[in-house]
């Protein structure tokens, strides 16, 4: 066992028993108040506590100070583009104002950019080439007890996108159009007018609408503008995208997104639409023929649709423009039409047909048209070559998705005129296109000649006869 004695400022004493840990005790006390050196060091020792403090707080001061100062230069060095849509900080003046003060302990970067997006100006810039659409329709309702019209109203938007020597030409979607009886546009300041049909292009929802120059007033034509169209196949995603139309028939409105995705490919009422580009921007019913615009107020898409449910929210749909323009330059240059009053004094085709939804057409392989159920012997149809079975894609150069379309195009001519078909024909179980010229019947005249062969046919071939 350990028993040494150690003697410095304190004794350490060994201990044989208990927990075989010794203890450690010191002997040596002196009292500061006998002691009179150690009394005055205890003395000097608070003054130069109290020095030191008093240096400390100078020099807290000296260093706050600098900061308000710099932390004001900083704020100066902050400004704001004539756009407001960025904010730049000069981070070398920053560092050469901070100076001997604050040592950085990273080295000097570039100037630093924070994009914040302010749509207001290009708001501002397109909203006069915008225009509300207003379709004032008849609608054949079946029901339990028969067939019969009613009359409705649905309302649209629309893009100004020229004008000829006596028109104003806007672009807007085939379905805000179709079977108008009535077209009105309002303009930015609530100007209406009339408007007639210029061409349409069903297959590819596309419409253009026409304003007599006459009929609008020189103050109106003074707010107004044309769109500029822009390049959709430079979009990427995730890139910001603003949407402005007439949203539930209220007025123009805008809403923001980004691109969510590009050559899409949607199925809308029956018909399947190619290289659309999605977006999250919203687009509400009465959106549809406005415009997707870019950052720079340029027109890259024309909203179409919105797929809309309970489950799927943000997917809105709209036709790239570099789709669109080629067939908007087309539908321009059309003959502005009126729709034939009479039915007596339409042009009969000679048909009966079905449509052909995207469903079939992608199970049999048949192209999306009017699909020829039967033709009339000794009509403008039966003339030209067409047979059971064909499927019609276009009537003197408008596309047709439907029977329904085809319908809606004819209404627009009268008996005796000639037009320009497409259409496409099974072949060793492909279809191949063909084009056929044919002049458009008297219906009353093909009826009575059918009828006169056939009594008992005359009374079907008046209920599907086109």
């Amino acid at each position: 066992m350990f028993n040494d004695e150690y003697k410095d400022t304190g004794n350490y004493s060994g201990n044989t028993t208990g927990s075989g840990y010794g203890s450690y005790q010191y002997s040596s006390y002196s009292d500061p108040d006998r002691d009179p050196d150690k009394k005055k060091k205890k003395k000097g020792g608070f003054l130069r506590s109290l020095a030191l403090c008093i240096v400390l707080a100078l020099v807290f001061g000296v260093v706050a100070g600098a900061a308000f100062q710099v932390t004001d230069y900083i704020g100066d060095q902050v400004r704001k583009n004539d756009a407001g849509d960025e904010v730049i900080t000069d981070s070398d003046e920053v560092a050469a104002a901070l100076g001997s003060a604050v040592q950085s302990e990273t080295s000097k970067s570039s100037a630093t950019v924070t994009t914040v997006y302010d749509v207001s100006a290009v708001a501002d810039k397109t909203i006069p080439s915008l225009v509300s659409i207003t379709n004032k329709s008849v609608q054949e309702i079946q029901s339990f007890f028969g067939t019969f019209t009613q009359s409705s109203e649905s309302s649209g938007s629309g893009i100004i996108v020229g004008k000829n020597d006596d028109e104003l030409l806007i672009v807007t979607n085939n379905h805000v159009i179709e079977g108008s009886e009535q077209l009105n546009v309002c303009f930015i300041d609530e100007q209406i007018c009339s408007a007639l049909v210029k061409g349409t292009d069903a297959g590819h929802d596309l419409a253009v609408v026409a304003v007599k120059l006459e009929d609008i007033p020189e103050e109106t034509m003074g707010k107004i503008s044309i769109a500029e169209l822009g390049n959709s196949d430079d979009l990427k995603i995730g890139e910001p995208v603003i949407a402005i139309g007439n949203a539930l028939g209220y007025g123009q409105s805008v809403t923001t997104g980004v691109v969510s995705a590009l050559n899409r490919e949607a199925t809308i009422d029956n018909v399947t639409y190619s290289n659309l580009i999605q977006t999250d921007a919203a687009i509400n019913p009465g959106n549809s023929g406005g415009a997707l615009l870019n950052m720079n107020g340029q027109v890259i898409g024309i909203n179409s649709a919105k797929l809309a449910s309970s489950e799927i929210e943000g997917m809105g749909y709209a036709i790239s423009i570099s789709t669109a323009e080629p067939i908007i330059g087309d539908l321009m240059n059309r003959t502005t039409r009126t729709r034939v009053e009479n039915e007596e004094d339409r042009g009969y085709l000679g048909i009966s047909g079905v449509d052909v939804t995207a469903e079939i057409a992608e199970q049999m392989g048949v192209p999306t048209g009017a699909y020829v159920a039967s033709v009339v012997d000794g009509s403008g149809a039966d003339q030209a070559g067409l047979k059971k079975g064909d499927v019609i894609t276009k009537f003197d150069g408008a596309g047709v998705s439907s029977m329904t379309s085809l319908k809606d195009l004819l209404t627009y001519y009268e008996k005796g005129e000639t037009v320009t078909i497409v259409y496409e024909r099974a072949d060793d179980g492909q279809y191949v296109e063909h084009t056929a010229e044919l002049t458009l019947s008297d219906q009353s005249v093909i009826q009575q000649d059918a009828q006169s062969q056939n009594p008992s046919s005359g009374q079907k071939q008046r209920q599907q006869g086109r």
